[in-house]
């Protein structure tokens, strides 16, 4: 059972406070009912955590409620269930503690009893109200059947959906990724856009129906990047149970097709090692190219992504690239996790029509579509950085440091103003943005170095030199639009500006000594 399903089942009339897809997808293991300050040593991961929160008070500081949702993440507890019945609702200070430190929170109305979500949950497990039972089934046997041999035959996801929800009238229905790609859809369904289908799934909560329409998750234990989801646009008579017994279907579908690319990763795996060597010898890398089912001819473009340092965060990279990549109909590509972090694919951009397959059709393609993928976890910011075309296998190696560097200036970027970004090297054209894919101890080392003293900016003195430099520069070295600047007369610029080239040992009237000063601020 996962947290999702308790806030389909209208006998508890639960209301969901706070909670991304990802965490109301989290599985339940067991419930646990406390009041206590620090309930942490006493949770098992996975549990709910039931609380009438009779230890908090309007009084109490926010630091004792962070203690204790702090305590929840900190056990791995799936969820929170708190009751309004003490305080008569629950306090705003506990959901923003939430939001803070990822814990879905469900508030439990008077009128539903704590025993009556242990008993739900509890039930659930042993099988007893399971949506997929094993004694009977609400698709007619025949259905069943008949989808169990398409399965086995290996057929196409289109006919798969459409014999399934046949007996239903056909009516429109798709099966969408998470990034709104369409991996299947009916007769009846138009085609739809994967950025107006995936507004549609964010709009519509994956773990409710809503009168005019019904979205279902095909696998609630998917992650966020590979999650599909059965949405149907208009109403339809049809029992729950059966549209999840056609969502399993696809749950099955999609596992076969998993196991495949698992498969393809292997050469993937190989191409990449190779092509981030220096110098690969010339026959490997047009072997490892067609191994991936690659042209062994250019061009090649190389994306980059990261997903942060976290664990697992390097598969949840390359399942989010492979995702983004396969709104490109035609393109073949390679993706694989890469050995110093993070994932990157090789696209072959001369496959398809020459206009579509264009290296900076794909680049424009996979700009419009990085907002979809961000919109897929709300708690994680996807960055990437993309390669100039590659004209064939031995530039390839410097595609992927081209890739990485742009993913290192889109990782700056995106840290600084909290988005997630998508960076082509054909955008690096100022300094700021040059600099920006440089590592940051190296950026850090060439402004110590560069200013001097001035590095110290803890002293008051240095901060008035500093920033009378920035001004000075920003002015293109005019002392009397300085001054104006800054309300100085202009002698006092000149004398800081004197200051600031003796203690750096630079000559503000020659250009590379400003151009070293300026590139040497954006550095700190």
């Amino acid at each position: 059972m996962h947290v999702e399903d308790l806030l389909r089942l209208e006998s508890l009339d639960l209301t969901l406070l706070w909670g991304s897809p990802p965490l109301l997808a989290r599985e339940i293991s067991g419930v646990t009912a406390t009041d206590l300050e620090d309930p942490g040593r006493f949770l098992q991961r996975g549990e709910i955590v039931l609380s009438g929160l009779v230890w908090w008070s309007a009084a109490d500081e926010e630091a004792k409620t962070d203690r204790f949702v702090a305590a929840l993440r900190g056990a791995g507890a799936a969820a929170l269930l708190a009751g309004e019945e003490t305080h008569g609702t629950v306090p705003e200070v506990l959901v923003d503690a939430c939001r803070r430190h990822g814990i879905a929170l469900l508030s439990v109305p008077v009128h539903t009893s704590f025993r009556a979500i242990t008993d739900t949950v509890y039930l659930r497990q042993w099988g007893d109200l399971s949506r997929r039972p094993a004694d009977h089934y609400a698709l007619p046997e025949n259905v069943r059947g008949e989808l169990s041999r398409l399965l086995a035959d290996g057929a196409d996801p289109d006919t798969l959906l459409t014999r399934a929800v046949a007996h239903l009238g056909a009516p429109p229905c798709y099966v969408l990724s998470a990034t709104g790609r369409t991996v299947a859809r009916t007769p009846a369904a138009p085609s739809l856009p994967a950025r107006q289908a995936a507004r549609r799934l964010k709009a519509a909560a994956p773990f409710a129906a809503a009168p005019a329409s019904t979205t279902l998750r095909v696998d609630p234990d998917a992650s966020p990047y590979g999650q599909w989801y059965l949405h149907l646009p208009g109403p339809v008579d049809a029992p729950p149970r059966m549209l999840h017994e056609i969502a399993e279907v696809f749950a099955q579908y999609r596992q076969g097709l998993l196991r495949r690319r698992a498969a393809a990763r292997v050469p993937a795996t190989e191409l990449l090692e190779l092509a981030a060597a220096p110098r690969p010898g010339s026959a490997p890398l047009p072997a490892a190219l067609r191994a991936c089912g690659l042209p062994d001819h250019g061009p090649y473009t190389v994306i980059a992504v990261s997903m942060g340092a976290e664990e697992g965060a390097a598969e949840a990279g390359a399942e989010a690239l492979d995702e983004l990549l396969r709104h490109l109909p035609g393109r073949r590509f390679a993706t694989a996790r890469l050995a110093t972090g993070g994932a990157a694919a090789v696209i072959a951009t001369d496959s398809g029509a020459p206009a579509a397959g264009a290296p900076g059709a794909v680049v424009a393609t996979l700009k419009g579509l990085w907002p979809t993928l961000d919109a897929c976890d709300d708690a994680t910011l996807p960055y990437g950085g993309i390669s100039t075309p590659a004209a064939g296998p031995q530039e390839l190696n410097g595609a992927l440091e081209q890739a990485r560097y742009a993913l290192t200036a889109a990782a700056r970027a995106g840290s600084a103003d909290g988005t997630a970004q998508l960076t082509a090297v054909e955008d690096l054209t100022t300094l700021d943005a040059l600099l920006a894919g440089i590592p940051a101890d190296v950026r850090t080392a060439f402004g110590v170095h560069a200013l001097g003293p001035l590095a110290d900016d803890t002293n008051p003195s240095h901060r008035m030199l500093l920033e009378t430099l920035d001004t000075f520069l920003a002015h293109n070295g005019s002392w009397a639009r300085t001054a104006e600047a800054l309300h100085l007369h202009v002698n006092t610029v000149h004398y800081r500006i004197g200051r600031v080239e003796l203690l750096t040992g630079r000559d503000l009237a020659r250009l590379d000594h400003k151009l070293d000063l300026k590139a040497a601020l954006l550095c700190r």
